[in-house]
């Protein structure tokens, strides 16, 4: 990046630094994940203060530019990632279709034993033997979403000797077990992270973000899948679409939380959803 020489006149010196920055966003020098130079360095190169530096940098962390976080500097981020929870699509080929490198990291795949919550979701006593997964979604190499999953382990035996990091959980499970997941019924609400999660994300733990909650049905009407996922709201937007008897049987919860000024509204939304989501999603 080359020095830039700021010019006294009618635009403000921080808008200026606002504007040289972006352009370096826009060209691709600083790319989604880089760390920007220290703020101190910044105002060397333009020649003025920490305070105009800070400033330009405020006003492109609040359009979503960049990420600033206490201990790791100031981040570039993402645009806005789409999801939309009414498409068949899978994870990958959404972010393929948005021109983004999608990535999966296996965190964790265990047997375990349901704990009421889930036993409840699946319909299983409490204690059955299950299987816990959490996978960390990412895009352009930012963490976008953790995933933990549970699934009753008798109807899926040797599933934790899959490849479970590729390619779509849904999928192997219609084309080794013959189990087609046909329907989700979930619920979308704002929260604060634990610390744990909240780290894996690269989010303080004291920035709200959305929880969806949901069990996933067989064509049956088994449930087979019980899911807890958790969505940064400053890398996402949620598109929900309903139609006909869907659209007059939704029923929304309009919540209130008070949030910084670079948090987005979208994280208000609160609700419970049930539609068809073909196996491809997950």
């Amino acid at each position: 990046m080359a020095r830039f020489h700021l010019e006294h006149g009618p635009i403000p010196l921080h808008h200026q630094v606002y504007l040289d920055v972006r352009a370096a966003l826009d060209a691709g020098e600083w790319r989604p994940g880089d760390q920007l130079p220290p703020e101190r360095e910044l105002a060397g190169r333009y020649g003025c203060s920490l305070i105009t530096v800070r400033r330009a940098l405020g006003d492109l962390a609040r359009e979503g530019r960049l990420q600033r976080t206490r201990g790791r500097g100031t981040i570039v981020t993402l645009p806005k990632i789409i999801r939309d929870l009414s498409s068949t699509l899978s994870f990958a080929q959404e972010m393929a279709l948005q021109g983004l490198e999608p990535g999966t990291k296996l965190l964790g795949a265990v047997r375990a034993q349901a704990d009421e919550t889930a036993a409840a979701a699946l319909d299983i006593e409490p204690g059955a033997p299950t299987y816990r997964l959490e996978r960390l979604r990412s895009a352009g190499g930012l963490p976008l979403l953790l995933e933990q999953v549970e699934l009753p382990a008798d109807p899926f035996p040797d599933l934790l000797t899959a490849d479970l990091e590729h390619g779509s959980l849904y999928d192997f499970l219609a084309a080794r077990y013959g189990c087609q997941i046909v329907s989700l019924r979930e619920t979308i609400e704002p929260v604060l992270p634990p610390s744990r999660e909240a780290g894996l994300l690269n989010q303080s733990p004291r920035r709200p973000m959305l929880l969806l909650v949901g069990t996933a049905y067989t064509d049956e009407g088994r449930p087979v899948e019980y899911s807890r996922t958790y969505v940064p709201g400053d890398r996402s937007k949620l598109l929900i679409e309903t139609r006909g008897r869907w659209a007059r049987g939704l029923r929304s919860i309009r919540g209130t939380a008070k949030s910084s000024n670079d948090s987005e509204d979208a994280l208000l939304l609160a609700g419970d959803r049930a539609g068809d989501r073909a196996s491809g999603q997950r």
